[in-house]
């Protein structure tokens, strides 16, 4: 009998006797598995947190604790607990479970959260007001609410976590942080904290903490304070607190490490935490990809995989075996990175915890000396990349178009300001499809073409992006980027010569001696474009160009178009708001030209949740479809006498 079907709520999980839940494991571990192998999906992390989840929903009530997850993606378990396993089945589609935890889909979901290290900040910030408002959980307030917040995948790392930890050991009540220890980041963890971990993991256990429990806890930050702590603890948290524990610096009590995958034990230990009134973290090591071969032995590869054909899960060392879409531009991206690097022995690289996810894993195995993967820590990643430019190297970053936010103070002070040639790349850059809004890279555009000498460029295919990567590792004026999809690369143009990129230049596609519209397209926008005038009348002339740069525009081109009265429309995978086509707008307006004539198409003023990127190109009104109903609405409105004004992805007639 299935015991996951007959879970509505955690009320359900409460209720079955403790000998049912390692069926009950079991049970959503294959479910997970399964539903990943049709849709795809963040696999080996929410592999490695089952026991972890359903003890936690176990012994605290979280539709009136407070739970928050750093690094969303280990949230499957807990959506399948509350009520969610009727959206399973769409899963990261939009009428479907999103991949993160999201407020729109369950009261039990706090904040909608895709970044790592935010946790235990929100958590303070959560425990606080409850706090202000009298509704905390103390020994003398049994209905108060409690605060949990679960940090795993390496990001205890990360520098907010570490400011989050700074404050929350001032907090004079409840807090408990659970560090889900899995030995890996993304990939594998790096720095001296993960190596910390690592000693921890092999050289302590819950038998050799017992014996210096009470001398550590008077060692802590508030000396006899800290004594009556520890006799307010429970005795399976005594036996476990950590000898020399790395929290213990924050004000911290720290326990464990303690087995994530032992149920008995976890519960036990979660009870006493449960009941404590001071903060604590509850260090638990589980094994990331647990319960299938395929996954234990490939948890990196399997960390978030596409839909794959399943092995047989019985045959031991047995892989999966993702099934193929094309090629990737982070695999180009990869390659031409390794290409790049042969030729030029200065030029250096690095990623924040995504080796794989940008295809830097290719270059960290053949340049391990001139390529680094840092952890989770982009805005650290910035400065050491701009430490190096500073020594005369050529540095490259290569990140997530939405986690590059988090540097953007770096790309300001330590990078554009000294006029140091950083380089950075952005993967996932516009829409990204399954991983939904907390990924979108809307705004890189918009953060960098406020810095002075910036320069910033989009390859449409792969012969355009190793010229892209050619282009700036020439270009020493002032920090640059280029930004490109999650999406396969397009072949239509691969046997055409690909010329080099001149600062400031866009390619031409589509040529008329006398058009009557010209389409300015934004990287791989550039192919919606050449579609869409496929989809137009042939009595309709269209040039379609290719811009290549969103700063500098080409102010000949756009000067040429506009002076012979030819109406310009814009195409960007980027948020109107500061994007390629303003851009377009103040290049326009600084000449002088009659920037009326311009019409802009991307991202609307509102957010756009998971499903498929063709789809989400559609409800953008970016698709080649839309592309050509905006420039046929445009010419009608042009041969009708009416000005067109563009507002946000809408045509209105002045």
């Amino acid at each position: 009998m299935s015991l996951l079907s007959n879970i509505h709520s955690p009320h359900d999980l409460r209720a079955l006797p403790l000998e049912a839940l390692p069926q009950l494991c079991e049970e959503i571990r294959k479910t997970i598995y399964l539903q990943c192998s049709e849709s795809g999906g963040h696999l080996a992390p929410n592999l490695g947190v089952v026991e972890l989840t359903v003890a936690m929903h176990r012994v605290f009530d979280f539709g009136h604790d407070r739970l928050l997850f750093d690094v969303g993606h280990q949230c499957y378990t807990h959506k399948l607990l509350t009520g969610r396993q009727h959206l399973l089945s769409r899963l990261r589609q939009r009428d479907g479970m999103s991949g993160f935890p999201e407020p729109r889909e369950s009261n039990y979901d706090l904040f909608s959260v895709g970044h790592a290290g935010t946790a235990i900040s929100t958590a303070v910030g959560m425990a606080r007001g409850d706090q202000l408002s009298g509704e905390h959980w103390t020994s003398s307030n049994e209905s108060g609410r409690r605060v949990v917040s679960l940090i795993g995948d390496a990001s205890i790392v990360n520098g907010v976590a570490m400011e989050g930890l700074n404050n929350a050991g001032t907090l004079g009540r409840q807090f408990l942080v659970v560090l889900n220890d899995n030995g890996m980041s993304i990939a594998k963890p790096q720095g001296a904290v993960a190596s910390y971990f690592e000693r921890v993991r092999l050289s302590q256990s819950y038998a050799n903490f017992k014996r210096t429990a009470k001398e550590v806890a008077k060692k802590l930050p508030g000396g006899g304070v800290m004594s009556e702590i520890y006799h307010r603890m429970g005795e399976m948290s005594k036996a476990a607190i950590s000898e020399d524990a790395w929290f213990e610096h924050f004000g911290i009590v720290a326990v464990g490490p303690i087995d994530g995958h032992d149920l008995p034990t976890l519960i036990d230990f979660l009870n006493e935490a449960k009941h404590f009134d001071r903060p604590m973290v509850l260090h638990v090591n589980t094994q990331k990809g647990r319960g299938f071969a395929s996954t234990e032995s490939d948890p990196t590869g399997t960390h978030s995989p596409g839909p794959f054909v399943m092995p047989n899960v019985e045959q031991e060392g047995c892989r999966i075996e993702v099934r193929k879409s094309g090629r990737s531009f982070t695999a180009a991206f990869g390659e031409a990175m390794c290409k790049l690097m042969d030729r030029d022995p200065k030029v250096v690289a690095c990623t924040a915890a995504m080796p794989d996810g940008t295809g830097i894993n290719k270059v960290l195995a053949k340049f391990p000396d001139r390529s680094w993967d840092t952890g989770i820590c982009e805005s650290h990643a910035l400065d050491m990349m701009a430490g190096l430019a500073k020594t005369g190297w050529k540095p490259f970053m290569a990140v997530y178009s939405t986690f590059f936010q988090r540097a953007f103070d770096q790309a300001f002070q330590e990078a554009a300001l000294q006029g140091l040639p950083v380089r950075l790349c952005f993967d996932r850059a516009g829409l990204v499809g399954g991983d939904g809004a907390v990924h979108h890279g809307f705004c890189d555009i918009s953060l960098l073409a406020t810095l002075p000498k910036s320069c910033i460029l989009a390859p449409m295919d792969e012969a355009s992006l190793i010229e892209s990567l050619v282009f700036m590792a020439a270009y020493e004026d002032g920090i640059s980027a280029m930004r490109y999809p999650r999406e396969t690369v397009d072949t239509r143009l691969a046997k055409e010569p690909c010329p080099a990129f001149e600062l400031g230049k866009a390619r031409a596609l589509v040529r008329h001696a006398r058009p009557d519209c010209a389409i300015l397209a934004y990287g791989v926008m550039a192919i919606e474009a050449l579609d869409a005038i496929r989809v137009l009348d042939a009595d309709h002339r269209v040039e379609v160009y290719d811009a290549r740069f969103a700063k500098p525009v080409d102010g000949e081109l756009l000067s040429r178009l506009l002076t012979a009265g030819v109406p310009v429309v814009t195409v960007e995978d980027h948020s109107l708001r500061g994007g390629f086509g303003s851009c377009v707008l103040e290049a326009g307006n600084e000449l002088g030209l009659d920037t009326r004539l311009v019409t802009r198409l991307g991202l609307p003023d509102s957010w756009i949740y998971q499903g498929e990127r063709r789809d989400q190109l559609a409800e953008a009104g970016i698709d080649a479809a839309s592309i050509a109903r905006h420039v046929r609405n445009r010419l009608d409105d042009k041969s009708s006498g009416c000005d067109v004004l563009n507002h946000d992805c809408g045509i209105v007639t002045a």
